[in-house]
This record gives C-alpha cells, structure tokens and sequence, in this order.
C-alpha cells in the first residue's frame, strides 16, 4: 500500500495553549451567544479568528472528543430527571463551532467537521489540503480544538492535551509550505463506500493518495524513497501527540514526528522567499 505525501500552503496559523489560565477573549462573537458557549468552542474560535477575521474562508474543524462533556453533563441531567436546555442540546454536536463561527462572520462558505480519534488533527490536515487542491482560489481554515474527556469514561488511549490550533491554507498570500507525509499502517485505511464519499468531501482522499489533487504516491517497496523516509524521519523530534508535534514544526521550522498504531506522521516546514 503506498504511503500519504502532500504540501498544503500556509498564510497564517495561531494556537491557544491548554494550559492558558485566561479565557480566550472572543468579543467579536455576541454577549448572548458568548456566554453559552463551552471552553472548547471559545479556544477554537480564538484561533479561527485570527487568522481569517472577516475574510471568508471554506472551514475544517477537527476535534476528537468535540463537545464530549457538554454531552455528558446532558446525560447526567437526563438520569437525574431534569430538564435539558435546548441551548445546550443545539451546542452539544461536533460543528456547533463552525455554526456559530459562519453566523457571527455572515460567511455562507462550506464547513465540514472531522473526527478521527487520536489522529484526527492528521487527516483534518488531509481534507483541508485535498478541498483546497480542488478549489485553490478560496483559502480553507483548518480549526483543531480538543480538552481531555470527562474522568467517567475512564483511561483513553492516546488521550489528548487539550488546546487549539488554526492553519490557513491561502498560496496568495502563503509565507510558508508545510510537508506531511504518512507512512505505515495509516495509509491503509480501508476504502469508504460510495455513500459515505459522497456525504462527506474530500474524505474519500483518506484512503488513497490518487484521490487527492496535488497529493504524491511515495511506493513503500521503492528503497530510496523508504531510506529517504527513514532518514528524514530519524533526525526529527518526535512528540506523545499530533498536535504538539505539528506545532512544534510551525514554530521552530523544524521537521517533527508522532508515532501510533504502526504508522508514523512527519511534518516539515519550507519558508518562501519573501
């Protein structure tokens, strides 16, 4: 099965920290829509704003839990017998983010929402990339946000730390080029069925890279390509997440890597020229 090689442009990209004391301020959203809003849909819109602001972009938003404890305190008031607050319920779903994002923008573009477990943020990078390739003049934001599940579902495997991060894919006005390349057990997702390609797009550019406009085959049995891999692989630092790994790329322009389930994601970062 070959291994996932593809280039996305970066014009801007903005973060928010897990471990921020402060609530992220959000005032260009409502005071009434504001105050309902949960931690995770504030630090995902934080960073969504400061990299497009008024400009109208396609959105990604990638979360592997979403509004997961907003869920459970649902739940928890349904067996306690109480009512449920239809402002909760509504605000409850995985894109309620992006809802609330287009509304306060007046932005009728395109927003798709993502949810893959622990390599959620890699393939939200990979849909981000494979939208912007098939429609390059309007720029695409990609929005992960995500915070620990509640304590009642136990140990998770792989379990997150909690944060935002916004990536800008715009080539106008790109400043940069970052490089992610799969290799291993990720790249053999099993192919989706006609009807769940078709409901979801550029998802289907998941389980091969031929799907996806401007994303590179890279032959595992091909031994320079692997020995390349390998290499380039081997010097670069490896972190417990995907999305430390992947900022500490944007940060530091240094390749970075993050290994799971046999399968290893790298990333690296090419400044343009000014």
């Amino acid at each position: 099965m070959p291994d996932l090689h593809w280039t996305i442009p970066v014009a801007r990209w903005s973060s928010w920290p897990a471990a921020a004391s402060a609530a992220p301020d959000i005032g260009f959203i409502e005071p009434i829509v504001r105050r309902r809003l949960s931690t995770l849909s504030r630090v995902a819109l934080k960073v969504a704003h400061e990299c497009v602001a008024q400009n109208e972009a396609r959105v990604v938003f990638a979360s592997r839990h979403g509004e997961l404890r907003r869920t459970t305190d649902i739940l928890r008031a349904i067996s306690a017998g109480e009512p449920v607050s239809p402002t909760a319920f509504s605000l409850s779903v995985l894109n309620a983010m992006t809802g609330v994002f287009g509304i306060a923008r007046g932005d009728r573009s395109a927003a798709s929402a993502i949810s893959a477990g622990a390599e959620t943020l890699g393939y939200a990078l990979l849909e981000a990339h494979a939208q912007y390739a098939a429609q390059p003049g309007a720029p695409v934001l990609l929005v992960y946000a995500d915070e620990p599940a509640d304590a009642a579902y136990g140990t998770i495997e792989d379990e997150v730390q909690g944060g935002a991060l916004a990536i800008l894919l715009d080539s106008t006005v790109a400043n940069g080029t970052l490089t992610c390349t799969v290799t291993g057990g990720a790249a053999q997702t099993p192919a989706m069925n006609d009807r769940q390609a078709a409901s979801t797009p550029g998802s289907a550019a998941v389980t091969a890279a031929t799907q996806v406009p401007g994303a590179t085959q890279v032959p595992s049995a091909t031994p320079a390509a692997s020995v390349a891999t390998e290499t380039t692989a081997a010097s670069a630092a490896s972190f417990a997440t995907q999305s430390q790994a992947l900022q500490h790329c944007l940060e530091t322009g240094h390749a970075s890597v993050w290994h799971n389930a046999g399968a290893t994601w790298h990333w690296s970062w090419h400044a343009l020229a000014a």
